[in-house]
């Protein structure tokens, strides 16, 4: 170590580790412990971040308009021949706008960037028991797309899109066909896309409402152009199709936001305990170090080291300790993250595509890699100052 060219402390701090290899070997799984934790906390919130952005992608427009209008108004009384006994609750039906008239509102309305038609319902699907729920959507609906884990997304007829339940379900792959019968039409629709779908247990498909006739759409999702209010539009464009039965409003953040944000947080504090616990590490392994060598520190004071010197000695002792665990726990940690995250898709019967796997960059690694050699330098950095505030007197004094 001596001959590079290098201050002598430094030098003198390098060779440092040689002396007690255990103890090095012990401060070194300490600082790789604290590293894998740093990676794959981070790469566990970015996985997480985006989760909640891809989820619920109808929630991105910003103004739903619906065809029929929300309203706490009661049924009108029954006539004066009616039985005494009987009501007319039942058989209230509330105004339905035209889907044709409210597309028109929407066209014609200024500030509408784009907009799509949508509408759900239960469809038999052949080779499934029970019913499953889809959505049809009419117009471009790429705004509205979820995220793909293969394939791509409805770009016309005769298209069906399916979360992997669905594959696993009925033995399928895409490019294959299936029947789906909505209400009394059936039309055979080739897969063309695995979606990331974390709805739950209950399967979802998507498909355009063109291949089925007596299908509508009972929303609209408006996209406003820039500079425009959503409140304001949403105001205006009400007035109008309330009338004709309909209404809009704007969109509220989705529920999954809150529970992505709990258990990022959650995550975070894990992580600054085990960096915590990992600093402690490399804390008690320089005190145990500096206590031992503090003879040799008084002669290295007696003959003129500096208390700048003496604290860089020590600081360089953990410096290649640092830059070691941090080229092995960073790897690990980003090896974990890709070893976890489909086990947790898996939970919930679902692949992931890759905008939650990769979630790495080459600044973060580099960071989090440098991340270790701060981690390695804040755990003896307490040490290193009593080392250099140490009298020389009272050093050469102790065996």
């Amino acid at each position: 170590m001596g001959r590079l060219p290098l201050p002598r402390p430094v030098t003198y701090g390098l060779a440092t580790p040689f002396t007690h290899p255990v103890r090095t070997l012990a401060m070194l799984l300490a600082v790789a412990f604290g590293t894998v934790a740093a990676a794959f906390a981070v790469g566990l919130t970015s996985s997480l971040t985006a989760i909640g952005t891809s989820q619920d992608p109808e929630n991105r427009a910003a103004v739903t308009v619906t065809t029929t209008k929300a309203t706490n108004v009661a049924p009108p009384p029954p006539p004066p021949h009616a039985h005494a006994g009987g009501s007319m609750a039942d058989t209230y039906e509330p105004k339905v706008a035209d889907p044709a008239k409210v597309r028109s509102a929407i066209k014609s309305q200024a500030g509408t960037g784009s907009y799509y038609g949508t509408s759900q319902a239960e469809a038999a699907v052949a080779g499934i028991s029970g019913s499953v729920q889809v959505s049809l959507y009419e117009g471009d609906a790429r705004s509205g797309s979820y995220e793909m884990i293969s394939g791509h997304w409805l770009t016309g007829t005769g298209q069906v899109v399916v979360p992997t339940r669905f594959l696993e379900m009925t033995s399928t792959k895409i490019g294959d066909t299936v029947r789906v019968t909505y209400e009394k039409e059936a039309a055979d629709l080739r897969i063309v896309g695995e979606s990331f779908d974390t709805s739950g247990s209950e399967l979802q498909i998507h498909a355009d409402m063109a291949d089925f006739a007596s299908a509508a759409p009972s929303s609209f999702l408006v996209e406003v152009k820039s500079g425009v209010a959503a409140d304001e539009y949403a105001r205006k464009l009400a007035a109008v199709v309330r009338p004709l039965g309909g209404d809009a409003t704007t969109n509220a953040s989705s529920g999954q936001d809150g529970v992505i944000l709990i258990m990022s947080a959650m995550a975070v504090l894990l992580t600054l305990m085990l960096v915590f616990v990992a600093g402690l590490g490399v804390l008690n392994s320089v005190v145990l170090d500096t206590r031992e060598r503090v003879h040799d520190l008084g002669v290295c004071k007696a003959i003129g080291m500096s208390p700048r010197q003496t604290m860089s000695l020590v600081l360089a002792s953990v410096a290649v300790i640092g830059t070691i665990g941090g080229l092995i726990g960073v790897p690990a940690g980003y090896a974990l993250h890709g070893l976890v995250m489909p086990v947790m898709g898996r939970a919930v019967g679902t692949g992931l595509p890759s905008e939650v796997l990769d979630v790495y960059d080459p600044v973060q690694l580099l960071l989090l890699g440098l991340g270790g050699i701060m981690l390695a330098m804040l755990g003896a950095l307490l040490p290193a100052g009593w080392a250099a505030k140490a009298r020389t007197a009272t050093a050469l004094r102790t065996e």
